[in-house]
């Protein structure tokens, strides 16, 4: 079994070749949800992976709701034996939209974010990890479409995104929903740059 140790958090990773094992896109995105993240908030996470972001916000703040979404079953497992609530779902599905209960203060997506087109998808569950339709921002556009249905007055959400994706696209639709948005965290990696948007609903 292997583990990764990051911030007092001790993730176990499963079936590595079934789900996606963090990198330099979680670790951004897990310390901009560290910085945003307050004691009393209720969270959510959308497609939660090994459920890496949410442990390492458990490990780190008292008094926090989280739970978490997941479409690939082997990583939902996964994110249930690092102690994470999760629902085996695509993005928002079976979560009951602007209901008091299902309303949250801080939503966080790693979503994912590469161009691919059909010729380069992958066979198999892990393929939902990577694949953003041929712009990149197919399941993102989707998640931004929907995600006002599950803030609460003033929330937030934390989206992280890649250069090659299309920061300036991303950023317009944003502020096209309504969300005041920032840039909180991003990081060089080889061929692009890794960015943390943030969006706060007035």
């Amino acid at each position: 079994m292997v583990e990764i140790e990051y911030k007092n958090a001790r993730v176990k990773l499963g079936e590595t070749d079934l789900v996606y094992e963090p990198a330099e896109d979680s670790f951004l995105l897990a310390d901009a949800a560290l910085e945003e993240a307050e004691p009393g908030m209720r969270v959510l996470e959308v497609g939660a992976g090994s459920g890496f972001v949410s442990a390492v916000l458990r490990a780190n703040l008292e008094n926090v709701r989280i739970i978490a979404t997941e479409i690939n079953p082997h990583a939902a497992r996964c994110a249930k034996e690092n102690g994470v609530e999760v629902i085996r779902t695509d993005l928002f599905r079976g979560i009951e939209p602007r209901s008091p209960k299902t309303r949250f203060d801080l939503i966080l997506f790693n979503p994912p974010y590469l161009p691919t087109s059909e010729k380069e998808k992958l066979s198999g569950w892990l393929n939902y990890a990577f694949d953003g339709g041929a712009s990149g921002r197919e399941t993102l556009d989707r998640f931004l479409d929907k995600v006002s249905f599950y803030l609460r007055p003033g929330g937030k959400i934390l989206v992280l995104i890649s250069s090659i994706t299309g920061v300036e696209a991303v950023q317009e639709k944003m502020e096209g929903l309504g969300f005041a948005v920032d840039i909180v965290g991003r990081t060089k990696v080889s061929f692009e740059e890794l960015v943390v948007v943030r969006g706060r609903l007035s």
